[in-house]
């Protein structure tokens, strides 16, 4: 039996990203600025958006196809898909996603996108209106467990209780998300430097999170178009090949009540060997990682569950020198992340890839050939990829 993949059939030609705003601040409402995303990304690629015939994305996206096909003039619009998972969950799903269309026939161009103006609508995650509670937030509203933030800390917090990891680990992440914005025109937080102390004395959202372990609520939009590996090679810019993809998560990770057997988890196990199968990769082969931060504790489990390090190794490997650019042996989040650049549901992340492999990030790996971009820690369904160079195939 043929192994199905989607390696190395699909690339990323065109990426594009309007300015970054804080909460609520944005002049655009949410429909232009996903437009706008978009038009950088087809000129980016060369290409009109009328091209574009079909569309991707996740995380409850409210700009649908239709009226972006419309609004852009494209021809005909073949295929449009958005993905479950939570939050930033299916960042890289939605990727997977649109290289399945192209590689199945059912898709010429996509694009991935994501776009979000919270002053013009609801802050995303709050609760919307009503008389009732379902779900797991039935079973834990009652006793003021409301907030990702209050959810997520209780698996980080069992998880560094069992294996002994400090909270300077969870520091070296903020930290090199910040340290990386300094570099990036485009990044919210440019400007301001993450010193132990500034991280130390910020105030505490839910134990173990101070405030700079939580991603920031940002108006903006990102974008980036996908074709055939077979036609990337006529394109403007050096592709950026999807080499892998995978999605789902552990066994019963979503039970509820926390009855999950895994609780302390980002939740992919699995999703971490079909990942790193796929690819005919492994985490060593990796020059830069590029990983969600919804919390800086989802992105510990991650890595540790994408086998970038062992959890008892963690104390020794997240150190702010070994995740830099220029110093650390995995840059890690170059453009400064959910934390400082923008979140922007992780799309942003996955643009940063591309930028490191085209070689023209802010921060830039030396000889960057492999990235691996990992989406949604802790939620479910989680997601994540490999992008490479044709030397990689």
């Amino acid at each position: 039996m043929t192994k199905r993949s989607l390696r190395g059939k699909v690339a990323v030609v065109g990426v594009g990203e309007t300015d970054y705003y804080k909460h609520g601040k944005s002049p655009d409402p949410e429909f232009k600025m996903a437009l706008k995303a978009i038009l950088a990304a087809a000129d980016d690629a060369g290409i009109s958006a009328k091209e574009i015939d079909s569309f991707a994305s996740y995380a409850d996206e409210r700009s649908d196809p239709s009226r972006l096909a419309a609004a852009l003039g494209t021809k005909e619009l073949r295929f449009s898909n958005l993905q479950w998972g939570g939050g930033g969950g299916g960042g890289a799903a939605a990727v997977g996603n649109g290289a399945a269309a192209i590689i199945s026939g059912l898709a010429d161009i996509v694009v991935v996108y994501r776009s979000l103006a919270q002053g013009q609508f609801r802050r995303f995650g709050q609760a919307a209106a009503g008389g009732t509670i379902s779900g797991d937030m039935a079973l834990s509203s009652p006793y003021g467990v409301i907030t990702p933030a209050q959810r997520f800390a209780m698996k980080t917090m069992r998880f560094m209780h069992d294996h002994g990891i400090e909270r300077s680990a969870l520091r070296a992440i903020a930290q090199a998300s910040y340290h990386h914005a300094q570099s990036n025109p485009r990044a919210v937080m440019r400007g301001v430097n993450l010193t132990d102390e500034l991280y130390d004395n910020s105030r505490w959202i839910a134990e173990p999170y101070k405030l700079y372990d939580c991603c920031m609520e940002n108006d903006g939009a990102a974008a980036l178009i996908l074709m055939s590996a077979e036609r990337a090679h006529d394109m403007k810019q050096k592709p950026v090949y999807l080499l892998s993809q995978a999605q789902g998560s552990d066994h019963r990770s979503a039970a509820r009540g926390y009855n999950m057997p895994n609780y302390p988890s980002a939740n992919f196990g699995p999703v971490a060997t079909h990942l790193w199968d796929m690819a005919e990769l492994g985490p060593k082969d990796m020059d830069v990682v590029q990983c969600y931060e919804n919390f800086t504790g989802g992105v510990l489990m991650a890595l540790i569950e994408h086998g970038f390090f062992t959890a008892e190794e963690a104390n020794d490997f997240l150190k702010l020198e070994n995740i830099t650019v220029g110093k650390g042996r995995m840059p890690l989040n170059t453009s400064g992340g959910n934390l400082a650049h923008c979140y922007m549901h992780g799309l942003e992340l996955q643009i940063e890839a591309v930028r490191q492999l085209r070689g023209t990030a802010d921060s830039q790996v030396a000889n960057a050939r492999a990235a691996a971009v990992v989406a949604g820690p802790m939620v479910s369904p989680v997601s994540s990829l490999v992008f490479g160079l044709e030397e990689m195939l």
